[in-house]
């Protein structure tokens, strides 16, 4: 194993490194949160599928091909669709308002009244992503390394927190187009071929396997359905994944960047189903499905070519912690704490800023390591999250974008009675039931029409310059692309 431990020692250093790096460039809140807004379609499409595609999507992805075979694609491949469907019809809109979160937006949109609890609301969808992501990291370090959870986790999430609180976007953006290279050749490219060929390739694969393994549908319908709902409609309204919507240098890039970024999603999530049935091949008996992965990369590939895909699960998890942890730390900071202060700042007080959204990356980092230590039940901590992400802020946020009627008034509702019909569904059905997320949703609409509709509409002058901000005119900002340093590429 010691190549295997060289190309893991190299790549976590040349994260450290690029964090480093990173914090030489972030010298403005534009720069430190968004990248400066300037990323080119190439490093925009990188870091965006690297965000989206974390170690449920690896690692899970190969689980599920194990216990279902190629339906098991469904979960990785809603997600794929998600950032479609977000980056064709939303992502050239989103990158024009100049807001850094999702919760701005909405105040925008509906005049200011709507962002705290908003805020409270992603804020929780976004530590436990960050959680449930950093707990991965036992997993990976205890094959490569075989040492306990809490050290592993500890080792993991304060690499993330380091490079992160050093550079913010920027030496993320940096680290993910690394890791967005590394997971392309670890498991397109070398584990999907060397696992096929191991398993005797696909005529093999089909004699050995029950006939449902091989059926697209073989997951079930109501499943799909259900991936659909959290993850295909979770990708339009997350922080992380606007986040980095905001980072793109022009709403042509927003949505010609994520449309290839999502291309690369739906490849991903078969590739990942076919090495999971690959694995069920040649270990039928595995303990847990989410083994798969561990087990065909440590038996099966040789030494160098194991440390490298064991390198990309490691970017794959680290991509999605770091994109979680900043959005978490921005949405505390931006719209929790400066809101509950009542903080209004300057229009020329961005440097003064970088200071103070650094520190809440170090906090939010440190808060996220200990949850994931004390933290046993990671799956219900992350139906939860996305339950109250989906069920109560869907509603408002595609309503503010497609609908004119959509009031304030009617945007808090779906937000209070979307959030609560969940957690009380989640209370009577049970955490994994699917009823919670449907009638959630159905119940945050109905508040959501109803109110509006009861309430006056919005006020115009609220309209005329959100349509202003969407239309790419206006916005916080006084540096402007041209003046800004040249774009990356």
């Amino acid at each position: 194993m010691a190549v295997d431990y060289l190309v893991i020692v190299v790549y976590l250093a040349g994260m450290l490194a690029m964090g480093w790096w990173g914090m030489r460039r972030a010298k403005s809140k534009s720069e430190f949160l968004v990248a400066g807004r300037r990323l080119g379609p190439a490093m925009y499409s990188g870091t965006m599928a690297a965000i989206v595609l974390g170690g449920a999507s690896t690692i899970g992805g190969v689980g599920l091909g194990y216990q279902y075979g190629l339906s098991g694609a469904w979960m990785v491949f809603t997600i794929g669709l998600g950032l479609l469907a977000l980056s064709i019809f939303f992502s050239a809109r989103i990158a024009r308002l100049k807001v850094y979160t999702v919760s701005e937006m909405l105040d925008l949109r509906y005049g200011g009244r709507a962002g705290v609890i908003s805020g409270v609301v992603m804020w929780a969808y976004t530590l436990m992503l960050a959680v449930t992501s950093t707990i991965a990291y036992a997993t990976i370090f205890d094959v490569l390394f075989d040492i306990n959870r809490t050290l592993a986790i500890v080792l993991g999430g304060s690499i993330v927190v380091a490079y992160s609180t050093l550079g913010g976007m920027w030496s993320i953006t940096l680290t993910d187009m690394v890791q967005f290279v590394v997971k392309t050749i670890g498991v397109l490219l070398l584990l999907l071929p060397i696992a096929v060929v191991k398993a005797g390739g696909f005529s093999e694969m089909k004699a050995q396997l029950p006939t449902e393994y091989f059926d697209p549908l073989g997951i079930g319908g109501e499943t799909i359905f259900t991936y659909v709902l959290i993850y295909t409609f979770g990708m339009l309204i997350g922080q992380d994944i606007w986040q980095r919507v905001f980072t793109a240098r022009s709403d042509t890039t927003a949505k010609w960047g994520g449309t290839v970024a999502g291309t690369y999603c739906l490849a991903y999530a078969v590739a990942g189903a076919v090495i999971g049935t690959a694995a069920k091949v040649m270990y039928p008996k595995l303990a847990s499905p989410d083994d798969a992965f561990a087990t065909i990369v440590k038996d099966e590939l040789p030494m160098g070519v194991r440390g490298l895909v064991l390198a990309a699960a490691l970017a794959a998890v680290m991509s999605t912690s770091s994109g979680a942890l900043i959005a978490c730390a921005t949405v505390a900071n931006n719209d929790i704490w400066s809101r509950l202060r009542g903080i209004v700042k300057p229009s020329g007080a961005e440097h003064d800023e970088v200071k103070g959204n650094r520190a809440f990356i170090l906090i939010m980092g440190v808060a996220v390591i200990a949850t994931s230590i004390a933290l046993n039940n990671v799956v219900e901590a992350l139906t939860v999250a996305y339950n109250l992400l989906v069920g109560g802020l869907l509603v408002p946020i595609l309503g503010g974008l497609l609908w004119k009627r959509g009031t304030a008034q009617g945007a808090l509702a779906a937000v209070a009675v979307g959030g609560l019909a969940v957690l009380g569904l989640m209370a009577a059905y049970g955490i994994l039931a699917n009823e919670p997320i449907y009638y959630g949703l159905l119940a945050s609409l109905a508040a959501y029409v109803v109110v509006s509709l009861a309430t006056p509409a919005t006020d115009a002058a609220v309209l005329a310059v959100w349509r202003e901000r969407l239309a790419g005119r206006g916005g916080p900002e006084t540096e402007s692309v041209s003046e800004a340093v040249p774009a990356a590429q």
